[in-house]
């Protein structure tokens, strides 16, 4: 786990190279504290950075930036390739290939060297973002894993190119001139973070899942670059679908327990000390078994805690931890702790981001830091195996609405409109959801839309919503549930929770690896039928079952918490101070971003305990804590 950097600078816009990657580096020491390197080209005026946390292969060996063994290529590489030492062997099978140290990153560096990019990056399994320079044909490529695990930049501005593994390694470029995108203002009042392929400033965007970026310098007076796709889980989704499972729920349950049980085994190879969260979910919960039962020795386990009766889970995630078997530890969050850990939520996101637990994931990562260098996660069952109650809801909304012909929907809606006591709650959204969907894909964006962003940010109404899902996934994919379940994946799994983890384990220099996003169990998952996902109303009925081989149903058989965190309750008392001096009306008419008069009367129906608005205005003060951090023009 590392941090990436890089400029393509052929018309000397930005300065000194050195330099450049030298601040880009500093600012993301956190990511790879262990160590630095730089290459530079200086007649191609090309340049690569790269800040080390070293996993595997402790030694000199596995610096970078790496060159290929024909020195053809340079790699600047963040992430883990779980299954390179399968990829080695074919490699000294297939062409003699012989290696000087034992890192992932020389394997991946052979692999692409031997085989091309296409053919190498289909046999990588893992999380990564990295850039390869060709010297030979003068190509910079850029690549990002299936899921979008790992972060990745880039910028085509005023004839440079830069890349990097978080945002604050462009603003370190002086002569980079940055700027804040309105229209992603929109978006984070939309959508809690700044989705898809868009950032919080202009011209700069996100290297999507899945995908190459390739750029050529063959004629440097006019750079230009291409993106390809080489894995999209929206085919592999409709792909697994037409094949689907056809055994019952114990060979279903056996063939997921071998590939968790795998990519599990491949996730707890490392060089350094390694542990797991343990939330006392179900997910969590089953990643930690499986690990303890291919442990030589008891799992260290971390998870979190909160005084607040109705957020707490730590008990569950004890119990859990002590039926296992695990070296477990545990910590009890209060408010002070919160106020210790919120001012660096700026400048651990780079740009606005809402998603409350972002705090206690800081913590959990801080505390297991102490002991390990290395985490497992539960992260991506839900998104897989059904498992939001949101879906449920949804789709049951989508029922109703369709069975009121479409020519009589407005019609519909005007009459229940007409009934002004009982215009509120579940009734007001079927009267708008009536109006404005037309499937249950729209019905799904409407409910997880902020409908208040428009009405929140200055001068928004002249910019047009975008939509997470322009591309159409196809008629093939008919089943509701799914359609939700692929929303996710694309959407709110990349830019919310893998972002969340990410940013915090990485703020303490901890990895974090995902087993339930090995994409040969994401395939496998869309080709198990519906009914054992969702079964007796319960979600994630195959993960129960295959976790009840390990765990008593009574241990985890209970309604699912999540990771909330009572930030409403907080920012009303003990963060009441510095909310109000977030939500300054002098300032905030200065800035002139926000609607500051309709941000005051959500906030005083906060504090007056009229509206339960906490989701709402800490986006709010996430936005004016990032602005007060960065202090942009817009």
């Amino acid at each position: 786990m590392c941090g990436i950097a890089g400029i393509v600078d052929y018309r000397n816009n930005l300065g000194s190279l050195e330099q450049n990657l030298q601040a880009m580096l500093k600012s993301i020491h956190h990511r790879g504290p262990d160590a630095d390197g730089i290459w530079i080209d200086e007649q191609s005026r090309v340049g690569l950075g790269h800040k080390r946390l070293s996993i595997i292969d402790l030694s000199e060996e596995g610096a970078q930036p790496m060159h290929s063994s024909n020195q053809r290529y340079v790699i600047t590489y963040n992430g883990e390739v779980y299954n390179f030492k399968e990829i080695a062997k074919e490699l000294s099978s297939e062409h003699s290939v012989t290696f000087r140290g034992h890192s992932d990153t020389e394997i991946i560096l052979e692999a692409i060297a031997n085989w091309g990019i296409d053919k190498a990056i289909a046999k990588f399994n893992g999380m990564f973002a990295f850039a390869i320079w060709d010297k030979q044909d003068k190509q910079l490529i850029l690549a990002r894993d299936r899921l979008g695990k790992k972060p990745l930049y880039y910028a085509l501005i005023n004839g440079s190119f830069v890349f990097a593994s978080e945002l604050k390694e462009l603003k370190s470029i002086r002569a980079l001139p940055l700027s804040i995108n309105p229209g992603s203002v929109a978006l984070y009042f939309s959508y809690g973070n700044i989705p898809g392929k868009h950032s919080i400033y202009k011209d700069v965007f996100k290297l999507e899942p899945g995908t190459l970026l390739k750029l050529n310098l063959n004629q440097p007076e006019d750079i230009n670059y291409s993106i390809s796709t080489y894995w999209s889980v929206a085919e592999k989704a409709a792909e697994n679908i037409a094949h689907e499972f056809t055994g019952d729920l114990n060979s279903a349950t056996d063939h997921l327990q071998d590939l968790l049980k795998d990519s599990i085994k491949h996730r707890m190879l490392s060089d350094v000390p390694l542990g797991a969260f343990l939330s006392g979910g179900i997910d969590s919960s089953l990643v930690t078994a499986i690990m303890q039962e291919v442990s030589d020795k008891p799992v260290q386990t971390f998870s979190i805690g909160f005084h607040e009766k109705k957020y707490n889970e730590a008990h569950f995630a004890k119990e859990i931890a002590t039926h296992l078997g695990t070296n477990h530890t545990e910590l009890y969050v209060t408010p002070e702790q919160a106020m210790q850990v919120i001012p660096k939520l700026p400048f651990l996101y780079d740009e606005p981001f809402s998603d409350s637990s972002q705090i206690p994931t800081y913590l959990v990562s801080e505390m297991a830091r102490d002991q390990v260098t290395v985490v497992l996660s539960g992260d991506g069952g839900d998104e897989l195996f059904c498992g939001y109650d949101r879906y449920t809801d949804t789709v049951a909304l989508w029922n109703i609405i369709n069975k009121v012909p479409d020519n009589l929907k407005h019609t519909v809606a005007s009459l229940l409109k007409l009934f002004k006591p009982l215009n509120i709650g579940k009734l007001h959204t079927l009267t708008t959801l009536l109006e404005k969907c037309r499937s249950v894909d729209d019905v799904y964006r409407h409910i997880q839309t902020d409908q208040r962003a428009f009405q929140a940010v200055n001068n928004a109404t002249s910019i047009p919503p975008i939509s997470l899902t322009n591309s159409t996934f196809g008629h093939e994919i008919s089943d509701p549930y799914n359609r939700l379940m692929l929303h996710d994946q694309r959407g709110y799994l990349v830019d919310d929770i893998l972002v969340k983890v990410d940013r915090a384990s990485m703020g303490v220099s901890l990895e974090s690896r995902v087993p339930l996003l090995d994409y040969r169990l994401v395939e496998f998952a869309w080709s198990i039928p519906m009914s054992m996902k969702i079964h007796d109303g319960k979600e994630k009925y195959i993960l129960r079952n295959l976790l009840s081989r390990y765990v008593p149903t009574e241990m985890f058989d209970r309604p699912k918490k999540g990771f909330a965190v009572p930030v409403g309750e907080w920012i009303k008392s003990p963060l009441r101070d510095w909310a109000e001096n977030l939500l300054d009306r002098s300032k905030m008419n200065q800035q002139g971003i926000l609607n500051t008069e309709y941000i005051h009367r959500i906030w005083e129906q906060h504090k007056s305990n009229q509206v339960d608005h906490r989701f709402f205005m800490w986006k709010v003060l996430m936005f004016q804590a990032w602005l007060e951090e960065n202090e942009l023009k817009h």
